[in-house]
């Protein structure tokens, strides 16, 4: 009886069938905000692919135009104080912006991941001291500890992702580890281990594929604070600095000028907005998609 069970393969749900990710593209598709979500964040990419092409002037030309135009066919987004076009710093700063996020992102993710699966899985000792230090850096909020690593650093946009990044490691502890525990605790999982899987093949094979759903709905709402979060740090003269056409940088820039030349503070905030909205969007419509319960098709 027991030959006949250990010759069964056993596999996780999410694994066996792919359902999570198709789920998730089904669920994507029949949302409309998560596909207008999805839009801004093609656009963005293609700005930010096309900027060479699509930016009339280089984005830190000064003497473009003459100071403080307002909006025109000339210049669609106006000038800045030292003659800039406004229209081709936002294109390029496009760049900046999914730069930030991904690397962010990927900082947090990455370390958050691999964090949290250790603690998960080996439990013990190695448990106890991860997730205390989750629990310690949890105290703080994520904008403090971005804070301190800038002022140790220093005030760079590089440093500012690092520092933005380490800030929301614990998010991705939390999650991580609490989902290996459910998953540890499966029928399914239980069943590999009497089976005689081996550790990689019960991390790679079962805990991963079920571990990395939530973690991409997380990811995709973290693109947004991120950027947000990267965006106060530059506007504070703690990230990017002069003359790079980051959009946090350009609205503090452009603060001076609010009552004269307005749009050199609108346009960049408005980009930030719809960005953020559109991470926004597509990651609740991810989220919808994975649980049941929330659901619309």
């Amino acid at each position: 009886m027991s030959a006949q069970i250990s010759s069964v393969p056993i596999r996780a749900p999410f694994a066996n069938r792919g359902g999570a990710w198709r789920r998730i593209a089904h669920g994507v598709r029949h949302n409309r905000a998560a596909m207008v979500g999805l839009v801004i964040i093609v656009l963005l990419l293609a700005l930010a692919l096309l900027a060479p092409v699509l930016a009339p002037y280089a984005p830190d030309r000064m003497g473009a135009g003459r100071r403080l135009t307002p909006p025109s066919a000339a210049y669609p987004f106006g000038t800045d104080e030292f003659g800039r076009d406004i229209f081709s710093r936002i294109i390029y700063g496009s760049r900046l912006t999914l730069m930030i996020g991904a690397i962010s992102v990927g900082i947090s993710a990455v370390s958050g991941l691999l964090l949290g699966l250790a603690a998960g899985y080996a439990g013990g000792w190695i448990e106890r001291i991860i997730m205390r230090g989750t629990d310690v850096l949890f105290s703080f909020t994520e904008i403090l500890i971005a804070l301190a690593a800038v002022a140790v650093l220093g005030p760079t946009l590089q440093n500012a992702m690092i520092a933005v990044g380490i800030a929301a490691i614990p998010f991705y502890i939390r999650i991580t580890y609490s989902q290996v525990l459910v998953e540890k605790n499966r029928p399914y999982f239980e069943a590999a281990m009497s089976a005689g899987a081996g550790h990689r093949r019960l991390i790679f094979r079962h805990l991963l594929p079920n571990v990395l759903p939530p973690l991409i709905v997380v990811a995709t709402l973290g693109m947004s604070t991120a950027m947000l979060a990267a965006a106060g740090l530059s506007f504070l003269g703690l990230g990017a600095q002069p003359p790079l056409p980051e959009w946090g940088l350009m609205l503090a820039q452009g603060r001076d000028f609010i009552t004269r030349a307005p749009w050199i503070c609108i346009i960049p905030g408005l980009s930030i907005v719809i960005t953020v909205l559109g991470f926004n969007l597509l990651g609740d419509g991810i989220r919808e998609a994975l649980d049941p319960g929330q659901r619309r098709y």
